[in-house]
């Protein structure tokens, strides 16, 4: 088998919009209401799975769901029309856009019975997010149907679970035994904890993995009170290497340590706190960015936002580190600002899963003529602005969903419908 890490972005749909309904996340509360452009939003991340092919990566792509959700609504006795402002907005949230939020992967490798597997996550702390699981599975089931995955559907709630955002595999190579590592926070500060020990422990169960190649890590108190609501946005891994900041998880020596004892090969480049703050890792997402294994020239590489570029002390110190004789040695800068603008980076944008590519779905699965493909229905159908003041507009409501069935039509993607 043709094992590799396929990245499969979230499409940014055509309902992205500033609302501010994310506790916790800064960026997404502090540009509320804000005037989005969705149509450039989208294309900004098509660019970024164009610069992924570029460096020689797999590149899928997973599709935004139907907005507003009205069965949803439904199910709380209401419809688009008459819905509370809040309620309108929530359903008609394209946070499914962050596709690292999709689901908890484990590739076959790392699971007692051979196959991959997929979690869907519950996203059950924000309402605006809970209601993405019913789409993201029946989505996943589509892509993933080969025998060769095991796709599960949610931990059932109160449990909350994020998905990829708090989960890191490391391994020597990526087709290899692993390593993983789930990350939980614990509530108690001032934004809520989104990823629960419990989920995390349910997930790890049902992909039948060794314990002895598990570890369960909790984030740090202060980095959570600091914006950084998931793992993701303090800490990354990808292969050998472990690339997070100092005050990322609360019990930084034991994890290292237990990291160390089942994985001997780790190598950790941390960020010193007195370099580079939690306050600069948050705004500007040095972590949330795509730390990634170049097939082509060798080497590791880490794909980030242009606001990691533009924060002195955080190019400062990663230009400093790829003149070293470290492990990642080449920066790769992408603009996804209207994404940042809500509160996801480039990691947040992707889900990666390690499979051949030959069992998965082709329809997911893009190159450049599939991506011109795309564009062309963002180009013509997508949004140009959406004002928060506009999300009450039939016309607009109906321009959306408009858009999405022309990029399902376009995609022969007929089958993928919300039950």
């Amino acid at each position: 088998m043709m094992v590799v890490e396929i990245n499969f972005d979230g499409l940014i749909g055509p309902s992205h919009n500033y609302a501010g309904l994310s506790l916790g996340n800064l960026a997404a509360t502090g540009n509320a209401g804000r005037v989005s452009r969705p149509r450039a939003a989208a294309l900004e991340g098509i660019a970024k799975m164009r610069a992924n092919l570029a460096l020689g990566l797999a590149q899928g792509i997973l599709l935004p769901h139907r907005r507003p959700d009205r069965r949803w609504l439904e199910s709380l006795a209401t419809d688009y029309e008459r819905a509370a402002p809040h309620l309108r907005a929530q359903a008609l949230s394209a946070s499914a856009m962050w596709a690292a939020n999709a689901a908890t992967v484990s590739p076959a490798t790392d699971s007692a019975d051979g196959r991959c597997h997929l979690s869907v996550a519950n996203l059950v702390t924000m309402p605006h997010r809970s209601h993405e699981w019913q789409e993201t599975l029946a989505q996943l089931r589509i892509a993933f149907a080969d025998p060769a995955f095991a796709v599960h559907g949610p931990v059932p709630a109160p449990f909350g679970d994020e998905g990829a955002a708090n989960h890191m595999r490391l391994c020597a190579e990526h087709g290899s035994l692993g390593v993983e590592v789930f990350v939980y926070g614990v509530s108690g500060g001032p934004f809520p904890a989104r990823q629960h020990i419990e989920a995390s422990i349910t997930v790890a169960r049902r992909h039948e993995l060794d314990p002895a190649h598990t570890i369960f890590a909790q984030q740090s108190v202060a980095a959570i009170a600091a914006g950084a609501f998931h793992n993701d946005v303090v800490a990354v891994a990808n292969e050998r290497v472990l690339f997070a900041h100092e005050q990322a998880f609360e019990d930084r020596d034991g994890f290292h340590a237990e990291l160390r004892a089942k994985f001997p090969q780790v190598v950790i480049v941390e960020v010193p706190a007195d370099r580079v703050s939690l306050a600069d890792a948050v705004s500007s997402y040095l972590f949330n960015a795509q730390l990634v294994t170049l097939p082509q020239r060798g080497g590791m590489a880490l794909i980030l936002p242009g606001e990691a570029r533009e924060n002195v002390a955080v190019w400062t110190w990663l230009q400093e580190m790829i003149a070293g004789n470290g492990p990642i040695r080449r920066l790769e800068v992408v603009d996804v600002r209207q994404s940042m603008a809500n509160g996801g980076g480039p990691a947040c944008l992707r889900l990666r899963v390690v499979a051949d590519p030959r069992t998965i779905d082709p329809r997911f699965m893009v190159d450049e003529n599939r991506l011109d493909l795309i564009a062309g229905v963002v180009s013509a159908h997508w949004p140009e602005t959406i004002a928060i003041d506009d999300i009450g507009d039939p016309a607009l409501i109906g321009r959306i969903e408009a858009a999405r069935s022309a990029l399902l039509d376009a995609l022969g993607i007929v089958e993928f419908i919300y039950t």
